[in-house]
């Protein structure tokens, strides 16, 4: 039994003792993360906060969307470089060339999925800027004549002549669309009547 007693004792001063030279060995590290951690966590709050003023002084209220995507979009690629940073840091940088890798496989397949959701994106990004394409104005695109309501992201909504809300797609209305006559022609400059 003394022997017992003696592995055991022996045991778990060998492990208290590797713990603590573990310890000592990351806390160095440890420190130097936390550090780069507090340092990125400001850092990336003033640039979104630079980007969201500049966006803001761009963009009208009615398009604040594109303000908050950008801004998001913009915030998920700092984080995510930060988190592979920090695990370059961690002297796993191995980990952060494969997490780095499979990011951008993974970026590829969503982008292909979703190619008809980023189209619309993209179109009415090009609607939401375009000083001729306005709620209220009277347009025929390709499936519908009708008044603009509302123009969104991923979607425009027209009032048709029955009165009923047609709904497409931004990418379908961007392919083709035609302001008809009388809907702020006479706001056009030099069609006053004055001559």
């Amino acid at each position: 039994m003394p022997t017992l007693a003696r592995f055991l004792v022996t045991t778990i001063e060998r492990t208290i003792n590797e713990f603590a030279a573990g310890l000592q060995t990351a806390a160095p590290k440890v420190l130097t993360g936390l550090v780069f951690l507090a340092i990125v966590y400001v850092g990336i709050r003033l640039l979104t906060a630079v980007l969201r003023r500049t966006l803001e002084t761009v963009y009208p209220v009615q398009q604040r969307l594109v303000v908050d995507l950008t801004v998001t979009i913009a915030s998920v690629f700092l984080w995510f470089g930060a988190a592979l940073t920090l695990l370059k840091i961690f002297g796993m940088g191995e980990i952060a060339a494969s997490l780095g890798t499979a990011a951008g496989f993974i970026a590829l397949g969503i982008s292909y999925a979703l190619s008809n959701m980023i189209a619309d994106t993209v179109a009415g990004v090009y609607l939401l800027r375009d000083p001729d394409f306005n709620p209220g104005d009277e347009v025929k695109a390709d499936p519908v004549t009708g008044t603009v309501e509302a123009i969104e992201l991923r979607k425009t909504r027209f009032r048709n002549a029955e009165g009923d809300t047609v709904v497409v797609a931004n990418r379908d209305v961007e392919k083709k669309w035609t302001k008809l006559t009388g809907s702020d022609d006479a706001d056009a400059p030099g069609d006053s009547g004055d001559t």
